[in-house]
This record gives structure tokens, sequence and C-alpha cells, in this order.
């Protein structure tokens, strides 16, 4: 890097004497983006103060140095903005501008290098070093830099013809420079695409063969942009001459036509919509519309932007039912034949539908009722809307709502937008073809929500009676009665469902199936189906009623029967595999061949709490969950502490609080149920709820959480085979829960045999249970904690203190416990 020295002030008559008692000190001119090369004439324009007193100071010597600055954003550079290299150049003519600036023609003579700065105010003056050509002989070239020379000047020849904006005589006077050097130095200054950087390094460059090689690069690189810009602006010229071409043939094409009296193909297409259109049936606001738009597209050009779109718009329009009905004459006796054929069970469903056929009978301009069908996993949601369907002679369709969270799914696109298309809702309308579909919207809870809308608010106008007789879609834009709709919804459970939404809905709720159930479905629909699909013959499969109850029992435990058709499934399976490797005789099936087919038994549930509620301190709760009901094991354990009371197992708020209320139940009532009433003094309690992994919560584990409690502080096992459900209060009254008929299910599931219900819930089971259901299971119905401890502890509380605690009836107790 050079240095500095001198002064920063100086006048006028001390810089001529420096830079003339020193033939190596020159005036330096900053440039910005552009370098002067030697041997090249190239006009600045000079307006900087500095650069202006500069120019006015040259005299007889008007040699100067030309130095490119490293950024030209700065307006006052200092010998650190500037580049080592630079050109020696001679001024030969200043023009003085309006604008007081200096329009100067300068000559590069020689490369230089800046080696010390020697003045800064009120211009720059420096110290150089002129740089001397390395190049060999020009009359005698080396061969190579002969070769790099020749391909050079062939490069830039062929630039030089491609480019408008450059002279042709650039050509020859590149093609008479002999010196190498010379020819890459003036290359490089007439190619106006080379940055400043380029520019600036082959000036540092003072060997003719390198610069020659970094110029045939730089030329190489032009070339091949060239050649491409070229290859695109042709295939654009052919597009258009292509476009061109197209128009007049198809304007000769109109013309021939409309000699011979032919419309062409775009009237014909007009004339076909503008048919479907009188065909549909529209209402009068909406035939105003579609005549309007097919007015518009006769009008407009096969290709304008819009052709293809309006297009599209009316044949949307044309294609809807707007009075396609399905007509179908109601017949109860028939819908009654079809529902029970296809479904086993679910008499409150069935009653529902047959309700709706006979009003719609007696008043057939009624509108369709919204129905959602709540209720477990494989209990037959689906199904059931194909089934309605069949019932009343209607087409069916399905919309998925799961995952959904675009509110234009259900509502439709605008226009504007490209590739925009109707709604789900009106997409399945005209799938169905007719006005009065079986519509089920599948898995209504699933929806989602985020910056793109809310789906469900979407659904309010749709799923009210009140208003979907004028549902709107955004890309139609006009009203579509979908009154004479009957909507089914399907949900696993409704707290995800807003409540806006749930008040527009009739809720019909399908819980799950007992085993007696299940044998039933198996036997009439699930194996027939299974050995259909498995290409089986009925002659080479057995399924006795025991094996069926063995699958149900021990490989499969749901509230519904989709786990049961897949078992049923995966046997169908190998016996077809035995059928192909020779082995075709008869398969009664045994819990022998299904340990052979399925594997060892994956649900021992009657087991597992026998074995679990040996020990004191576990008792076996009730749950309700989206998959139906389950089995809840409560376990506490105690240890020597201060009373302090851990609980643990992932559980929810309102499920802590029962914890606690159970606790100081306990607590109040210690003396009466036979502990010491400071036992907390001494100890900590610590109670979990398996599986640590799933969320749990609700308050109907209260009377297994005090069941739980006085069992570990009794050092008492609970009954064996006994579950309980109910929610506690401090005073120690039990109140009612929900879900009965899919806990009482699960409770059989699992083998219970005493089951602890809330008093008040006896008419749930009353009317959710049929005998068969009821049947080897014993109910314990209390309203206070005492009589719950007196059904689920019957040796510790089997004589109640002070007559509080009545002895209920226990039966069919294990021997041990009697």
């Amino acid at each position: 890097m050079f240095s500095l020295t001198g002064n920063r002030q100086s006048d006028r008559s001390d810089e001529r004497s420096q830079a003339g008692s020193d033939p190596r000190v020159y005036p330096v001119l900053p440039v910005r983006d552009t370098v002067l090369f030697p041997h090249a004439v190239l006009p600045l324009t000079v307006g900087r103060e500095s650069s202006i007193h500069l120019i006015e100071s040259l005299g007889d010597n008007r040699t100067i140095v030309v130095v490119a600055q490293r950024d030209p954003r700065v307006d006052s550079p200092q010998p650190e903005d500037l580049h080592e290299w630079g050109t020696l150049a001679t001024v030969h003519k200043v023009v003085k501008m309006p604008n007081q600036s200096r329009f100067v023609f300068t000559e590069g003579t020689e490369r230089v290098r800046l080696r010390r700065i020697t003045q800064i105010e009120p211009f720059l003056l420096a110290a150089i070093e002129i740089v001397p050509e390395l190049a060999f002989d020009s009359t005698q070239p080396d061969m190579e830099v002969q070769a790099l020379q020749r391909n050079a000047v062939a490069q830039f020849q062929q630039i030089v013809a491609a480019s408008p904006t450059l002279s042709d005589e650039l050509q020859t006077i590149s093609a008479n420079i002999e010196e190498p050097g010379r020819v890459a130095d003036f290359i490089a200054a007439s190619l106006p695409f080379l940055t400043t950087s380029d520019k600036q390094g082959l000036l540092e460059l003072n060997t003719a063969s390198q610069r020659l090689e970094r110029v045939n690069q730089l030329l190489a690189k032009e070339l091949e942009v060239q050649q491409l810009r070229s290859r695109i602006q042709n295939e654009v010229q052919d597009q258009v001459q292509q476009s061109q071409r197209d128009y007049y043939l198809r304007e000769q094409m109109k013309a021939i036509q409309k000699e011979l009296g032919e419309a062409d193909e775009s009237q014909r297409d007009i004339e076909e919509l503008r048919q479907k259109i009188e065909a549909a049936g529209m209402p009068p606001d909406v035939r105003k519309e579609a005549d309007k738009e097919l007015n518009r597209l006769a009008r407009m050009s096969p290709m304008a932007a819009d052709t293809a779109m309006l297009r599209n718009y009316v044949e949307w329009l044309a294609s809807l039912p707007w009075s396609q009905s399905s007509g179908t004459k109601i017949d109860l006796a028939y819908a009654r034949q079809i529902l029970d054929a296809d479904h086993y069970g679910l008499k409150k469903v069935k009653d529902r539908i047959l309700d709706y056929l006979s009003v719609l009978q007696l008043k057939p301009d009624m509108k369709g009722p919204i129905l959602c069908f709540v209720g477990p996993p494989g209990v037959g949601k689906t199904s059931l809307g194909r089934s309605i369907a069949r019932a009343l002679g209607r087409k069916f369709q399905r919309v998925s709502l799961g995952g959904m969270h675009d509110e234009a799914e259900i509502r439709g696109h605008r226009r504007t937008y490209v590739g925009a298309l109707p709604g789900q809702i009106m997409q399945s309308i005209r799938r169905a073809e007719v006005n009065d579909p079986v519509m089920m919207l599948d898995e209504i809870d699933k929806l989602g929500r985020d910056f793109r809308g809310d789906p469900s608010a979407a659904l309010l106008e749709t799923l009210d009676p009140e208003q979907n007789a004028t549902f709107r879609d955004n890309y139609l834009d006009v009203p579509f009665d979908l009154s004479k709709v009957l909507f089914i919804c399907t949900a696993n459970m409704l707290d995800p469902i807003p409540e806006p939404l749930l008040d527009r809905m009739e809720i019909i709720p399908l819980q799950g199936y007992s085993e007696e159930e299940k044998v039933h479905i198996a036997f009439n629909y699930l194996i027939p189906r299974q050995i259909e699909a498995n290409g089986i013959r009925g002659d080479q499969i057995e399924f006795p009623e025991d094996a069926v109850r063995h699958l149900v029992r021990h490989y499969t435990r749901e509230a519904g029967v989709r786990k049961l058709e897949q078992v049923i499934g995966t046997v169908c399976r190998k016996q077809a595999r035995r059928i192909v490797e020779g082995r075709d005789e008869m398969l009664t099936i045994t819990s022998e061949i299904l340990l052979e087919f399925l594997g060892g038994q994956q649900v021992r549930v009657d087991s597992e709490i026998f074995e679990r509620t040996q020990r004191p301190g576990v008792a076996v709760g009730l749950a309700w969950t989206p998959a139906g009901g389950d089995v809840l094991f409560v376990e506490a354990n105690k240890m020597k502490g201060k009373g302090g009371f851990t609980m643990t197992g992932q559980i929810g708020d309102v499920m802590q609080e029962s914890m606690q209320a159970a606790l100081t139940w306990v607590r109040s009532n210690a003396s009466m149920v036979g502990i010491e009433e400071d036992f907390t003094s001494s100890i900590d309690l610590h109670i979990h709820v398996p599986a640590g992994a799933i969320p749990k919560d609700g308050p109907s584990a209260g009377v297994t959480m005090v069941t739980t409690l006085v069992s570990l502080l009794t050092n008492t096992p609970v009954r064996p085979f006994t579950a309980m459900t109910g929610e506690i209060t401090l005073s120690g009254n039990v109140l009612p829960v929900g879900g009965i008929k899919e806990k009482f299910l699960a409770a059989r599931r699992a083998g219970v045999q005493h089951i602890i219900l809330p008093a008040e819930n006896r008419q749930d089971v009353d009317e959710d249970l049929n005998a068969g259901q009821l049947d080897g299971v014993t109910i314990h119905y209390v309203s206070r904690v005492e009589e719950v401890l007196a059904a689920a502890l019957p040796l510790v509380f089997a004589q109640p203190p002070g007559g509080r605690i009545p002895r209920l009836p226990v039966g069919n107790e294990p021997a041990a416990m009697a």
C-alpha cells in the first residue's frame, strides 16, 4: 500500500514547484465507475471542487494520473479510498459546462502505481512508478501469446457484429493493432458490459499474456450470454409469429364459414350453453345473471384472457340442479326394512329418520333437518348416512371436514383468483345432480382454523334451516336453495364444535355396542362381507359363536366394531392362503386356530383387574373417552412424611380438584372410617392414575379417589371385579355423571361384576341398557360416599358406625372375600 507524506495545506505555486521539481510527482484525479487504459481516449465529467481545482491548476504540463475509486459512493476520496494502480494521462481539452463542471478529454499513456501521496489539499499529489510493459518482441511474438491475441480478436469481432450498440469500426481497429498488450487494453476499454472491478483487474496485470488470458475468459462468457439471449429472442419471436399465424387462419376460417352459412365453433358453444340454461330451470334472478354473462361471453374474442374463466362460470351455473329433485315416493315400510337390513340396533336413530319421513309425507315442502351423529369410532356413523340415503331413495354425498382449515373450501373462492372453484358444498350438489341429496359432513369436530379463515363459521349459514334457502357461494355469487338437503354431521365428541354451530344441529348420540350386539353384527354383516372381500366361499370357512365371542373378548377392546372386522379379515386372509397352498378343506375357527392365526390374546383386562386390586390402595374407575368407555385404575401409596399430597398421571385441573375433595372428605370423616384423625401429620400421600402419558380430566372419578384412599389407609383391598363412577361433594353426596352406557359396556368388556353408580343415573340405565346387557352384573346405586364404601369395601363396612352405612347386597363374591 502506498504511503502518505507532505503537508495537508499548500498554495498553488508550491504545488507547481513540487510537481515540477520531481518529474515523478503528478496530480491525481479520482474517478468513479470507470477505468482509463493506456492508449485509450476517455471523456470525463469533472464536478468535484478538488477535481476542478486540479484541472484549473494545470499549466503547460498537462499530465495527470487517473485512478479509480474503490467505492464510487465516496464524495471526498482519501488516499485509502483509491486503487493503487492507475493510468498516466494527458489532458487534451477542457470544456467549461453551464453547471460550472468541466468536460475533460484525456488520453492514457502508461500504467502507473501510486507509491506515495505527497499532498491532500486542495487536491491530491502522488509520487508514482511507471510500470513497464512486460511482453515479447512485437515483431516476433511468442506463439502462445499470438494464439491468445488472435482468439481474443475473433471473439471480440463476433460480439461487435452481434451487438447493435457497438460500432463495426471496432472490428477493423482491433485487427490492425499488432502489440498484444495494446489489443487487450483496447478490447477491455471498448466493452461496455465489463464491470469496474473487471477493468481494474485487467489494468493491474502488467504482462500481455496475462491480460489476454483474462480478456479471452470475459469474452467467452459474454458470447455465451449473447447466444442464450439470441435463442430466447428467437423463441419468443417464433411464438409471436405462431400466434399471428393462428389469428390470421382463424379469421380466414370465419370468413369461409360465413360464406358457407356455417356457424363457427365458438358460436356453437354459445348455443349449447344457451340451451343448457333454458333446460336448467333457474330462478328468475339466477337466469338473469346467467344470460348476462352468456351475452358477455358471446361478445368476447376466443383469444381474450377472461374467455375460459367466463365460460367455466356459465357452465357451472348451467350444470347445477336448480329444479331437479329425487322425486321418490315415500314408503315407511321399505325405509324401515333398509335401515334394519344395514344396521343392527340404533333404535333412536332409526326412529328419528322414520319420524322425518312421516312429516315429509304430510308436508312435502318441509325443510330438511340438520342431524349430528356423535359417537366413538367404528359404531357406523358414516355407513348409517348411506343407509339413510337408500331408505329415502336419494343420492348420497360425503364431504370430509377433517383437517380443513380454509373457509373457501366451504364457500368457494372469488372468481378473481386464478383456478377459482365453488366450495365443497356446491361441488357435492353438482355431483349429486339433484337439489335434495343426503349430504354427510364427516368429522365436523376435526375442523381447523388459521389465517385463511374459520370453516366452522362458514358452516353457520349452511346448517341453518332459516338461512340456507338462499345460500350464496363466493364463486357463483347467486343464491341456491339448500333447504331441501338432508344434512348429517358426524363427530366423535362435541367439545371442539363451536357453540353457535352446535346449536343449529340436532344431536343424536350413538353409544358403543355390547358383546351380544357385536356378535350379532359379526354374523350378519362383518363375516359375510370379509368372506366375499377375500375371495372365499361360505363352505370353506365357519365361524362358530364361541369363536366370535372369543374374538370380541380377547382380541378387541373398542366401542365399535372396526377392529373386530379387521381381525375377522385377518382370519379370512389366512384361510385364503391355506386354500391357495392346496389345503381347501372346510376350516372351523376355534380358539386354537385364532391363537395360531392372530398370536396371543391382546386384551386381558379381567385378569389385570383382579391382580391389581389384590393390594390395598387400588380401585377401578370408569371413564368416558372419544373412542367409547374405558376402565381407569387409580393407585395410592403412603410413606413417612409431614402431610404432603402428590398427584400424578397427567391429570387435568378438574380431576385434581376431585382428588383434593376426596382427601378432604377422608380427613373430615377419619374417625367414622376407622382412621386416626391426625394421620396426615406423619405420612405423605401419593395418588397416581396410569397411564401417565394419556391426558385425563373430569369429576366422575371422585368416588374412586375416596375408595382408593380409604382402602390404603385401612389396609383393605377393594372388592374384586368392582368398578365405580360418580362425582362427590365435600359433604359426601354422590352426584350423577354422563356417558353411563359407554362406561357400563367398558366395564362389561373388562369382566367387571359389580358397578357402583350414582342413584340419579338409574334412569339412564333403564333407557339405554337392555336386560341382556345387565345380565351378570350387579349395580349398586348410591347417593352418599358411605354407601360407596359399603359396596366397595364390604369387609370393613359390613356394620356401619351409627347405622348410617346400609349393608347393600353383594353377590357372586369370590371365596377369598367371603
